[in-house]
């Protein structure tokens, strides 16, 4: 395993994996790509989310070309309609002698939770034993979110690798929200990468004026904060002290194509007198602050993408150019992307690491 390419791995089917915002299925079909499978998502008539296999058996074109009508998905091309289970039901040209075709498409796991769409690739018998990420702060009143999309045209193992390393701070200048990261223990398991760094952050959330930090940088002061970064295969989730939150939630496209959603929380837990208010105005609240850091949020992407589509650049050019990797936290996340993939658990001889 250890001489495995990690650029080259592919996924854990196995899991559940983001693949579109709630907001994203609407009235029409969506497709989607994980891990070179083209999807269809659509909603039924009750609003339910359902995926198949993005191809009609018919002439193998796109269904996600298609339409919704009532609870079938119909085919753009000639038509024909399937159920939310990938049955054909009907086909308007049918002759009298003809019988409906007996062909069926993959349906495949989905759940509808948290403002996402979440999908399992694997075998669908082994979905519901498989426990979902979840984003709890997603209702929660006293959470305000951003989300921001990633498209990098690069393999998901660089953006692992970004999110898990604190020291890359130096990249974002205006939009560094800490400096001085120092990797501080490191604990790995079989689905699970745990890096406890000690920082500098640049925001500290703990009066209803000090959120005018977002918008403007000459208010932000360093000061000492706990910086905890997982990787939780397949997904990333990150908090900076006790006012932010972050999650990365990954739908991996291809070996040099990876999608994911950001999602950055800021938290009014310090606010009590807000908490006393009644419930609507809190949802009032945080409502008309969703996406309050989207100028932020994207800047800290934009910057990224550009380093990781050169970084895949550079592997494509030269794959067997290897660099200096001098962060012990990426160690331990390559280990567990390699193991994933391969289906071998494998288990590091002490789980805890203490770094100094």
């Amino acid at each position: 395993m250890q001489n495995l390419d990690i650029r080259q791995l592919g996924i854990n089917p196995n899991h559940w994996y983001v693949v579109a915002r709630s907001s994203e299925v609407l009235s029409s079909p969506l497709g989607i790509t994980l891990w070179n499978h083209p999807i269809v998502l659509f909603r039924d008539n009750c609003g339910e989310v359902n995926a198949l296999e993005d191809r009609c058996p018919h002439r193998q074109v796109k269904l996600s070309h298609g339409s919704i009508k009532g609870d079938y998905l119909e085919c753009a091309y000639h038509g024909w309609q399937f159920t939310p289970s990938g049955e054909c039901v009907s086909v308007s040209y049918l002759e009298a002698n003809q019988k409906l075709p007996s062909c069926k498409i993959r349906k495949y796991a989905v759940r509808e939770q948290d403002g996402f769409i979440w999908l399992f690739p694997g075998d669908a018998t082994k979905a519901e034993s498989v426990s979902l990420l979840g984003v709890p702060e997603w209702e929660h009143l006293n959470y305000i979110a951003t989300v921001s999309t990633i498209d990098c045209q690069a393999h998901y193992s660089f953006l692992i690798e970004n999110l898990m390393d604190m020291y890359h701070g130096h990249l974002h200048n205006q939009y560094q929200a800490w400096a001085s990261a120092e990797l501080q223990d490191l604990q790995e398991d079989t689905n699970r990468v745990d890096a406890h760094y000690q920082a500098q952050s640049y925001y500290k959330i703990d009066k209803i004026w000090s959120i005018s930090q977002l918008f403007f940088p000459s208010l932000r002061r360093l000061h000492p904060e706990p910086l905890d970064v997982s990787y939780v295969y397949p997904h990333w989730v990150s908090t900076l002290g006790q006012d932010f939150k972050i999650y990365c939630l990954f739908c991996p496209i291809s070996e040099t194509a990876t999608r994911a959603y950001l999602v950055h929380f800021t938290s009014l837990n310090s606010f009590w007198r807000l908490h006393e208010l009644p419930v609507c105005f809190r949802k009032f609240v945080k409502n008309r602050l969703f996406g309050s850091a989207q100028k932020l949020l994207d800047g800290l992407v934009r910057e990224d993408v550009k380093m990781m589509e050169e970084e895949q650049q550079a592997y494509r050019h030269s794959p067997q150019r290897r660099g200096y990797e001098l962060n012990r936290a990426l160690v331990s996340v390559q280990r567990l992307m390699k193991s994933q993939a391969t289906g071998n658990e494998y288990l590091t001889p002490q789980a805890t690491v203490e770094v100094n």
